[in-house]
Protein backbone atom coordinates (compact mmCIF):
# COMPACT_ATOMS: atom_id res chain seq x y z
CA UNK A 1 0.00 0.00 0.00
CA UNK A 2 1.44 3.39 -0.64
CA UNK A 3 2.11 6.06 1.42
CA UNK A 4 -1.05 8.06 -0.14
CA UNK A 5 -3.35 5.43 1.10
CA UNK A 6 -1.46 4.86 4.41
CA UNK A 7 -1.61 8.16 5.38
CA UNK A 8 -3.65 10.20 3.38
CA UNK A 9 -7.04 9.00 3.14
CA UNK A 10 -7.17 6.05 1.22
CA UNK A 11 -9.65 5.37 -1.63
CA UNK A 12 -12.80 7.16 -1.71
CA UNK A 13 -15.35 6.03 0.78
CA UNK A 14 -18.28 7.97 -0.95
CA UNK A 15 -19.87 5.43 -2.46
CA UNK A 16 -22.17 7.64 -4.56
CA UNK A 17 -22.19 10.47 -1.92
CA UNK A 18 -20.72 13.34 -2.96
CA UNK A 19 -18.76 15.09 0.74
CA UNK A 20 -17.96 18.59 0.31
CA UNK A 21 -16.51 20.65 2.62
CA UNK A 22 -18.52 24.22 0.94
CA UNK A 23 -21.47 25.11 1.37
CA UNK A 24 -22.76 24.54 -2.15
CA UNK A 25 -21.64 22.47 -5.24
CA UNK A 26 -20.65 24.53 -8.86
CA UNK A 27 -23.25 23.32 -11.55
CA UNK A 28 -25.62 22.04 -8.99
CA UNK A 29 -28.60 23.29 -7.17
CA UNK A 30 -29.94 21.98 -4.30
CA UNK A 31 -33.43 19.83 -4.39
CA UNK A 32 -33.94 18.92 -1.12
CA UNK A 33 -32.33 19.82 2.44
CA UNK A 34 -32.26 17.03 4.94
CA UNK A 35 -30.72 17.69 7.91
CA UNK A 36 -27.68 17.06 10.17
CA UNK A 37 -25.80 13.56 9.90
CA UNK A 38 -22.75 12.39 11.40
CA UNK A 39 -20.51 9.44 11.95
CA UNK A 40 -18.80 8.74 15.27
CA UNK A 41 -16.17 6.54 16.43
CA UNK A 42 -13.81 5.97 19.24
CA UNK A 43 -10.74 4.11 18.89
CA UNK A 44 -8.90 3.15 21.93
CA UNK A 45 -5.06 3.18 22.16
CA UNK A 46 -2.99 0.10 21.64
CA UNK A 47 -0.73 -0.38 23.84
CA UNK A 48 2.46 -1.11 21.94
CA UNK A 49 1.52 2.09 19.77
CA UNK A 50 1.63 4.21 23.01
CA UNK A 51 5.07 2.66 23.96
CA UNK A 52 6.62 3.53 20.20
CA UNK A 53 5.13 7.16 20.50
CA UNK A 54 6.95 7.55 23.88
CA UNK A 55 9.91 6.45 22.40
CA UNK A 56 9.85 8.51 19.19
CA UNK A 57 8.84 11.79 20.99
CA UNK A 58 12.19 11.33 22.87
CA UNK A 59 13.95 11.55 19.57
CA UNK A 60 11.08 13.53 17.64
CA UNK A 61 9.30 13.22 14.38
CA UNK A 62 5.74 11.98 12.55
CA UNK A 63 4.67 9.12 14.89
CA UNK A 64 3.29 7.34 11.68
CA UNK A 65 1.67 4.49 13.74
CA UNK A 66 -0.50 6.81 15.70
CA UNK A 67 -1.47 9.30 12.20
CA UNK A 68 -2.20 5.92 10.79
CA UNK A 69 -4.44 5.07 13.24
CA UNK A 70 -5.65 8.48 12.89
CA UNK A 71 -6.31 8.08 9.30
CA UNK A 72 -7.74 4.81 9.43
CA UNK A 73 -10.62 6.40 12.39
CA UNK A 74 -11.53 9.44 10.19
CA UNK A 75 -11.66 6.78 7.45
CA UNK A 76 -14.49 5.30 9.42
CA UNK A 77 -16.19 8.32 10.75
CA UNK A 78 -16.52 9.10 6.98
CA UNK A 79 -18.23 6.01 5.71
CA UNK A 80 -21.00 6.03 8.42
CA UNK A 81 -21.44 9.65 7.61
CA UNK A 82 -22.34 8.12 4.12
CA UNK A 83 -23.90 5.08 5.24
CA UNK A 84 -26.52 7.80 7.31
CA UNK A 85 -26.70 9.88 4.43
CA UNK A 86 -28.09 7.54 1.55
CA UNK A 87 -30.18 5.67 4.16
CA UNK A 88 -32.04 9.18 4.89
CA UNK A 89 -32.03 9.77 0.64
CA UNK A 90 -29.21 12.03 0.11
CA UNK A 91 -26.53 12.04 -2.30
CA UNK A 92 -24.64 14.63 -1.19
CA UNK A 93 -23.44 16.04 2.27
CA UNK A 94 -22.45 19.97 2.49
CA UNK A 95 -20.45 21.71 4.71
CA UNK A 96 -18.88 18.26 6.25
CA UNK A 97 -16.73 18.45 9.18
CA UNK A 98 -14.35 16.70 11.38
CA UNK A 99 -14.24 17.58 15.84
CA UNK A 100 -11.51 15.20 17.33
CA UNK A 101 -11.14 15.20 20.85
CA UNK A 102 -9.92 12.98 23.58
CA UNK A 103 -12.41 10.31 25.34
CA UNK A 104 -11.64 9.58 28.91
CA UNK A 105 -8.10 9.28 28.34
CA UNK A 106 -8.54 5.97 26.75
CA UNK A 107 -8.52 6.69 23.11
CA UNK A 108 -9.90 9.43 20.38
CA UNK A 109 -13.43 10.34 19.55
CA UNK A 110 -13.54 11.56 15.74
CA UNK A 111 -16.93 12.80 14.30
CA UNK A 112 -17.61 13.28 10.76
CA UNK A 113 -20.72 15.98 10.82
CA UNK A 114 -22.48 17.89 7.99
CA UNK A 115 -25.52 18.85 5.84
CA UNK A 116 -27.25 16.06 3.99
CA UNK A 117 -29.09 17.29 1.06
CA UNK A 118 -29.85 16.02 -2.35
CA UNK A 119 -28.33 18.08 -5.17
CA UNK A 120 -28.90 17.89 -8.89
CA UNK A 121 -26.65 19.09 -11.93
CA UNK A 122 -28.57 22.45 -12.82
CA UNK A 123 -29.46 22.46 -16.93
Amino acid sequence: MSELNDFGGGPDPSGGVLVVTTNDVPGHRVVKVIGEVFGLTVRSRHIGSQIGAGLKSLMGGELKGLTKTLVETRNQAMERLVEQTRARGGNAVLMMRFDVTEAADVGTEVCAYGTAAVIEPVG
